[in-house]
């Protein structure tokens, strides 16, 4: 299964793709970025879907793919889109000022397809091969490697099932040499008067 590294797939949001993109779907991406939710789940984003008293969105039901509403909370890079958002709810359409309903929106309009979009900005930041959907795997990669535990990040990204989130968090060599050195890290602060048969050392 084709896998760009952590470290490829932040170099493409922060320097390359991300910023290449048309300011419409800056933000849309960026929250598929953070949060691993689906294109259709963040193209139906109502404001009647953010509840600012908690600092959550909560995605209904029947706009998930899974079936199952789920939620998550705004904390800060989330909350500072959504604040974006919300100055960009005023739009001038035939000369009129107008208040969108949806968090992402183009004119007014719901997010339609954006490939071509996609593909200019992708191969502008070097990374050619790269899928919208890929960010849904690098979201949870990330949510792993920040040290959240993996229920609540397939809370998040609605993965119903752990094989299903295993195959989105895939370990790379960067993850394996990361592992060599922690544990040469931890063997060397263990206490050497044991004989290294010791079981319990």
């Amino acid at each position: 299964m084709r896998e760009p590294s952590s470290l490829r797939a932040h170099w493409h949001w922060r320097t390359g793709a991300g910023a290449a993109l048309p300011a419409y779907l800056q933000d849309f991406t960026r929250f598929a970025y953070l949060t691993g939710w689906r294109k259709g789940e963040i193209t139906s984003l109502k404001w009647t879907d953010v509840d600012r008293d908690a600092g959550a969105i909560r995605l209904r039901p029947e706009a998930a793919k899974s079936g199952r509403g789920r939620t998550v909370m705004l904390e800060a890079d989330l909350a500072e889109l959504i604040d974006r958002r919300g100055h960009a709810r005023l739009f001038e359409k035939a000369g009129n000022i107008r208040v969108a309903g949806l968090v992402f929106h183009r004119d007014g309009e719901p997010v339609g397809d954006f490939r071509r979009a996609w593909a200019t900005a992708c191969q502008a930041a070097g990374v050619p091969d790269k899928l919208f959907h890929d960010l849904r795997r690098t979201a949870a990669r990330n949510m792993v490697r920040a040290g959240v535990p993996e229920r609540v990040a397939m809370a998040v990204t609605g993965h119903l099932t752990r094989s299903m989130f295993d195959r989105y968090n895939i370990v790379s060599e960067d993850d394996l040499r990361m592992a060599a050195q922690k544990t040469t890290m931890y063997v060397d602060t263990l206490p050497t008067r044991r004989s290294v048969c010791d079981p319990t050392v």
